[in-house]
């Protein structure tokens, strides 16, 4: 396993401090592991935004857990009071299958937002890498999981911050950006990072059952079939 490999090495007790962007989803949490494996020290954020799945945060934690985050921060951020999305007000989460439109599950400038919050953390800390699970293969089309975005980011970082002024610049590190989910699960097998650990149904249901039809688990669920691997989810439906 990772998270016990890197704990017995110590050299960990130097490593670089990285701020990764932990929702508790399997893309999340591979790129936490990817980060471990490399030898930096996790500092985990996740974001509270009053998310209709907000599920995932206890995932988050148990992941933060396992993996021996140095530091696990879960940032309370209420994006309800914007709304404008599936997931932040009452719109109905599509069930009716990946499309090719942006869909309504998408959260205004969620990446955005998000990134800006770890890189001020990350400029606190002394840290100058930054960890993100954005996925431009299989995923619900969003336009801030694109390269281009994750690029424009790095720049603007520097641009933005006491420390890209005194020539300290940040590494945004994308390490899923042109991973298939097939891919990303052969990863967490290969990490040893139990899938179940994770959460992604933007809908969950009574009982704690993921519906098994959102974008999300269907990406999810069609990727661990491609890979010929369990996903250690309880699906109400398929």
């Amino acid at each position: 396993m990772v998270a016990s490999a890197l704990a017995d090495d110590a050299s960990v007790t130097a490593a670089k401090d990285a701020v990764v962007l932990l929702s508790g989803g399997l893309d999340s949490m591979v790129t936490a592991g990817l980060a471990l494996e490399q030898g930096f020290r996790l500092n985990a954020l996740t974001i509270d935004y009053n998310q209709r799945h907000a599920i995932e945060i206890s995932s988050a934690r148990t992941i933060a857990a396992h993996l021996g985050a140095a530091r696990h921060v879960v940032l309370p951020l209420d994006l309800r009071q914007f709304g404008g999305s599936a997931l932040t007000a009452d719109i109905a989460v599509p069930k009716d299958g990946v499309g090719t439109d942006i869909p309504v599950t998408y959260v205004p400038a969620r990446n955005l937002v998000f990134l800006s919050l770890t890189l001020a953390w990350a400029e606190a800390l002394g840290a100058r890498d930054i960890f993100i699970g954005v996925n431009a293969l299989d995923y619900s089309g969003y336009p801030d999981c694109r390269p281009e975005f994750i690029a424009a980011f790095a720049g603007l970082a520097t641009l933005a911050t006491k420390a890209g002024a005194q020539g300290r610049s940040f590494t945004i590190h994308a390490p899923l950006q042109h991973m298939g989910k097939a891919r990303i699960a052969q990863e967490a097998a290969r990490l040893g990072l139990h899938p179940g650990l994770s959460w992604s149904c933007y809908d969950p249901q009574p009982g704690g059952k993921a519906c098994g039809v959102c974008d999300s688990c269907r990406l999810r669920r069609e990727g661990f079939e491609k890979a010929g691997l369990p996903d250690g989810v309880d699906y109400a439906a398929r």
